[in-house]
């Protein structure tokens, strides 16, 4: 085992381990993790620059010494060791990943030890059908979007964004009252009570246009809570049918964009993906703009409206060219 691979359980036992005994010497603390006092003061320094989303200091664990003494004066949340499910780990690597690829991180080789240890520890416990390698680079606009929200849900204001939904391919001016910035499946979501809705929504950060701060406070209603996203962040409506499709690597950036399911690797570079949609018209327009490189595999009566309308549409073609 190298020595990143056991550095990191060892950091995510130190806050529980350090909470159950404080004031411990750094000494006694290393001769129980096996390591030299040297190597244990480096892993608190790194610790250190490790909490909860803000990152400012009051959200990065804070440790106290006192001569060759320790404590832990804020865990953040740390207060137990840490077990991943597979989906937790599977959930962790994409995030780091995407992480990875942000211009300007620091300290990208912790980030990569971090990923081979989590990778090695996670084994065959990924879950079947997804797709880890999917996280993609948080662009500048995306960033600054993210930073603007982050900054109005600690601060408590109200935002007015513009806002793209792919599901109905329209664009809308809405006010919202922010509630909580996270990550799902790699990519970055504001969660707020729409007053346009009157409901909570997840906006997409990297589908929000604009975004400013409004000069009133942010106000959801009591009886808004926060959306349960412990089985997925997209869950089965009533209304919605599903299509399974196969892309071909023109396309895959649809798998990104769009939440799909079961995804399955297919040869040549090919992806099976399964898709919801409510809106007929919508799905039937997102497939004819891929030009052939969507193969609908069901439901049929979807390929066979695929199939009709661009026959119609090369019809008209003809008929203009010959005209």
């Amino acid at each position: 085992m190298t020595a990143a691979q056991e550095r990191l359980p060892r950091l995510l036992a130190l806050v529980p381990y350090l909470l159950a005994r404080p004031g411990i010497l750094i000494e006694e603390a290393a001769a129980d993790f096996g390591v030299s006092a040297r190597q244990l003061r480096k892993d608190l320094e790194l610790l250190w620059m490790c909490g909860l989303p803000g990152y400012g200091p009051g959200d990065l664990i804070d440790i106290s010494f006192a001569e060759d003494t320790v404590t832990v004066a804020f865990d953040a949340g740390m207060s137990r060791p840490l077990r991943l499910t597979g989906a937790e780990a599977t959930a962790l690597l994409v995030a780091l990943r995407a992480l990875l690829e942000t211009p300007g991180v620091a300290d990208a080789d912790a980030i990569r030890r971090a990923v081979a240890k989590i990778e090695s520890a996670a084994g065959q416990a990924q879950p079947a059908g997804v797709a880890v390698g999917l996280g993609v680079r948080e662009g500048a606009s995306t960033a600054q979007v993210r930073e603007t929200a982050q900054s109005a849900v600690r601060d408590r204001r109200a935002l007015r964004i513009t806002y793209y939904t792919a599901s109905k391919d329209e664009v809308t001016e809405r006010t919202v009252d922010p509630m909580r910035v996270l990550i799902v499946d790699g990519r970055g979501y504001l969660e707020a009570w729409c007053r346009r809705a009157e409901d909570v929504r997840l906006f997409r950060l990297d589908r929000i246009d604009q975004v400013a701060v409004l000069d009133e406070p942010a106000a959801p209603p009591p009886y808004a809570r926060p959306t349960d996203i412990s089985e997925g962040l997209f869950q089965a409506a009533p209304d919605q049918r599903t299509a399974r499709l196969v892309l071909r690597p023109a396309v895959r950036w649809m798998a990104e964009y769009y939440p799909v399911e079961d995804v399955e690797e297919l040869d040549d570079g090919r992806l099976r993906v399964r898709m919801r949609y409510s809106d007929t018209s919508w799905i039937v327009r997102l497939l004819l703009g891929q030009g052939g490189d969507v193969l609908v595999e069901e439901p049929a009566e979807l390929a066979d409206l695929v199939r009709a309308q661009a026959d119609a549409a090369i019809a008209r073609i003809d008929k203009h060219r010959s005209a």
